[in-house]
């Protein structure tokens, strides 16, 4: 994650096989309206909802290239529940911020974290990548 220490990180976990997969189209066009000033979308695929996400790393990224383009870091599938959660999503899912704290519901919850990597927003997955509050979230972080 150092690398991208003092950008604005979104962090989703995604799934291929979801009814919210083409959310994949809505997150590149955010990364791709805001990359350019210090915006950075990282998906982290999850296999904990519904064996949505059952193929292997290349196979996933192999599936985000070809069917949606995605130009944004696509990380090793990780368990974002339960006994086995990555820290990362233990950090995620316990640090307070403006919206709401507590376990991942679905597929495609969105994590908005500022340049010094404080969680500042959260939301759920029904939220568009390309809704009026995410973007002026993301927006308004990299003013600050």
């Amino acid at each position: 994650m150092e690398e991208f220490k003092g950008k604005v990180i979104m962090v989703v976990n995604t799934a291929s096989l979801c009814g919210f997969t083409k959310q994949y189209n809505d997150l590149q066009e955010l990364y791709d309206m805001y990359r350019e000033q210090g915006f950075v979308i990282l998906g982290f695929p999850s296999n904990d909802f519904g064996n949505q996400e059952p193929g292997t790393d290349d196979e996933i990224l192999e599936f985000c290239e070809t069917n949606f383009n995605i130009s944004f870091p696509m990380f090793s599938k990780v368990e974002v529940t339960g006994e086995q959660q990555h820290p990362l999503f233990v950090f995620l899912t316990a640090t307070e911020n403006r919206d709401f704290t507590g376990g991942i519901n679905w597929n495609f919850e969105k994590f908005l974290l500022d340049g010094e990597g404080r969680l500042q927003h959260r939301f759920r997955t029904r939220e568009s990548p390309l809704s009026e509050p995410v973007r002026d979230a993301v927006a308004r972080l990299l003013q600050e």
